[in-house]
């Protein structure tokens, strides 16, 4: 932070946090304290380091801190704080973990994750599709590779659209039918469900999503291969960082239309502002 943030704290601020550990990557008080200081309001968000083996103290500690108000969460703490909480919303539900938490007035602690809804959010912001707004979705055919925590939010989050269809594929299919019991179990009516591997028609989707590790790293495997894949086909990524994964730049030298994991973060933050009182809904 600045020395002209530092000035501003006063005995009246309202903290917040974005818990990681370590948390020297973490990027959300830059984002947060920047839009504070623009609006000149009497917050801050800092980062706390939190080692795993201190996570439920930390969280009492805070309990009882009365002018701390709410958090952002990232690895690794998103399924461990998920079971301290004393409620989830419902993408932390599905997802099993939490992106971000806040406490009530009486000081409940209130979880929720919004990997999904700012997935979404993310393809209505950008339009890859080029689409009128309330169409983006409408009739088109997805699939989700991958099954953990990200990709759950993402399913339900999908299940609240227009889709056709959203079709789920893991390489162990047990996580994949519990993506769509959880997805389902919220959005009863929901179009999900499983597929294994072997039976995945790539050709036949209008927008495949990786929401699997791979393109963390440069020697990781490609999650599919592009040239499967129709050419009208949307090829998204949620992986952040890299910003450009392998998958993206393949998708692309074929032709095909691309939406960039940073959409997800990007498009979340003002969710998550809202829901742990750091900024007014829009």
């Amino acid at each position: 932070m600045t020395d002209s943030t530092h000035s501003k704290i006063t005995g009246a601020t309202t903290l917040f946090g974005c818990m990681a550990y370590p948390a020297g990557h973490v990027r959300a008080p830059m984002i947060f304290n920047s839009i504070f200081q623009e609006q000149n309001l009497d917050k801050v968000m800092v980062a706390m380091s939190v080692p795993a083996e201190g996570l439920a103290a930390y969280v009492e500690g805070l309990r009882a801190l009365t002018n701390f108000k709410g958090a952002a969460v990232t690895i690794p703490h998103k399924m461990p704080l998920a079971a301290l909480c004393d409620e989830l919303g419902a993408g932390a539900q599905a997802a099993e973990a939490v992106n971000a938490v806040a406490f009530t007035a009486d000081r409940r602690l209130i979880g929720n994750n919004f990997d999904g809804e700012g997935f979404v959010a993310g393809l209505r912001g950008e339009n890859p599709f080029n689409a009128p707004r309330d169409e983006i979705f409408t009739g088109k055919r997805a699939l989700l590779v991958g099954a953990g925590g990200a990709a759950r939010a993402i399913a339900l989050a999908l299940s609240r659209c227009d889709l056709a269809q959203i079709d789920i594929t893991n390489r162990t299919p047990a996580n994949a039918e519990k993506a769509v019991r959880l997805a389902k179990k919220i959005v009863p009516d929901a179009p999900a469900q499983s597929i294994a591997d072997a039976d995945v028609d790539f050709a036949s989707y209008d927008m495949v999503i990786n929401a699997t590790p791979l393109g963390l790293h440069k020697e990781d495997a490609m999650p599919f291969d592009v040239h499967s894949l129709s050419a009208n086909c949307l090829v998204c990524d949620i992986i952040m960082v890299p910003e450009r994964t392998a998958l993206i730049d393949a998708a692309e030298a074929r032709g095909l239309n691309v939406h960039l994991g940073q959409h997800m973060l990007d498009y979340q933050m003002q969710l998550i502002g809202e829901f742990i009182g750091a900024l007014e809904a829009r």
